[in-house]
């Protein structure tokens, strides 16, 4: 038996970027995370968590509906979040009637979902992937549609900033001074229907608060100035997002799982963090 000789050169070891999956999947985290990161801390700053949360269910009826009349469900999501996103900010410009508007636009949303839900029992694999995210199955085409959209969104988002900034922290002043808190309102909640939309692909719709949450309240936990906080929520939730398929591969976890953990890791760090300078400093 002639043995040949084993060298360096005869072996190779794959690494995770020699996979097209794997490079799709961090390049189409990299989209959805900076826009999760910049539009959250807005939703947060703004008490409106509830909205994202709200969107992402609704976003969940619209896919399922795509589905079942034969088009792209990110077109559902994109199409139906927009639409709530509109009618949340039409029902209700003020803080006390803003719950009362996102209530009423899940609560329809989720009759919707259950109806679609009776025709969508053959297509389980595809409700779960609705539900909990696989970044690892976008496409290229798929990154394309969610580049156009988040550099729209950042870009209208960088347009409306500071109006929407005034009408966040100080709404009565804001008002006095012709700012109409009705169509910064439907502005942003439109941005952030997309914004959820984008998030639906990579985590799913019950995990959207990882990206456009998490990231954003704890960085306001360590920061002290809006344009701080947002460069800060958006580098958290990109490291998030690519940590989390990093460990994903290395542990055949699911990537939304690691996502989750990261993010709610990291803020209860930077609530410790603030604590213990706040001691340090008592």
């Amino acid at each position: 038996m002639i043995m040949g000789t084993i060298t360096a050169a005869n072996i190779y070891m794959p690494t995770m970027f020699d996979y097209d999956f794997m490079r799709n999947a961090f390049a189409a985290a990299a989209i959805v995370a900076v826009l999760a990161g910049a539009v959250g801390y807005f939703l947060v700053l703004r008490s409106q968590t509830f909205a994202g949360h709200a969107l992402g269910h609704v976003g969940f009826t619209g896919a399922t509906g795509a589905v079942l009349i034969g088009i792209a469900p990110l077109w559902g999501l994109v199409l139906v979040t927009v639409a709530a996103g509109i009618g949340m900010g039409l029902m209700g410009e003020r803080l006390a009637e803003r719950d009362v508007a996102v209530g009423l636009v899940l609560a329809f949303a989720l009759a919707l979902g259950l109806l679609f839900l009776h025709f969508f029992t053959a297509y389980a694999t595809q409700a779960t992937t609705l539900l909990f995210g696989n970044v690892l199955a976008v496409d290229v085409s798929t990154i394309w549609i969610l580049l156009g959209l988040g550099v729209a969104s950042l870009a209208m988002l960088a347009t409306i900033s500071r109006p929407l900034l005034f009408a966040s922290l100080q709404p009565e002043l804001a008002e006095a001074k012709g700012v109409s808190l009705r169509l910064y309102g439907v502005l942003f909640l439109t941005i952030v229907a997309v914004t959820t939309a984008e998030c639906v692909q990579i985590v799913g719709v019950l995990l959207v608060f990882a990206l456009m949450v998490g990231p954003a309240a704890a960085a306001q936990q360590v920061t002290g100035s809006v344009a701080a906080g947002v460069l800060v929520s958006a580098a958290l939730a990109l490291c998030e997002a690519w940590l989390g398929i990093t460990l994903a591969y290395y542990t055949d976890w699911p990537s939304s799982f690691w996502i989750a953990a990261l993010s709610a890791m990291a803020y209860v760090l930077a609530v410790l963090s603030r604590r213990l300078r706040g001691w340090r400093f008592a």
